[in-house]
């Protein structure tokens, strides 16, 4: 939590910056140089839904930015598929043992 936090606050500065898209992935990558894309999408997620941060304009940039790598396909390359992987056989075993439907 500390590092999506972390994140979070490097997007914030970044977007009342007047950074958008790719400088402020850049900036928020010199600030938090383990952050992955999909932390800094979930981080983005998290200041889209902070109650305190309403500036349209530094909402929309988060917002492009989180689409942006969101649709990616490198989002899940990271490294932290892991969890992913894990879901997915848990929902295969689970289908296994329903009764198909004809």
């Amino acid at each position: 939590m500390k590092e999506k936090k972390r994140v979070y606050e490097a997007l914030v500065d970044g977007a009342m910056e007047g950074l958008t898209d790719q400088a402020l992935y850049d900036f928020v990558k010199r600030r938090c140089p383990k952050a992955t894309s999909r932390k800094i999408v979930r981080a983005s997620l998290l200041a889209l839904t902070d109650p305190h941060l309403r500036d349209r304009n530094i909402l929309d940039v988060i917002y492009a930015l989180a689409i942006k790598h969101r649709l990616d396909d490198g989002v899940l390359d990271d490294g932290e598929d892991e969890e992913t992987d894990e879901r997915a056989q848990s929902s295969q075993a689970a289908n296994q043992n329903m009764p198909q439907l004809s």
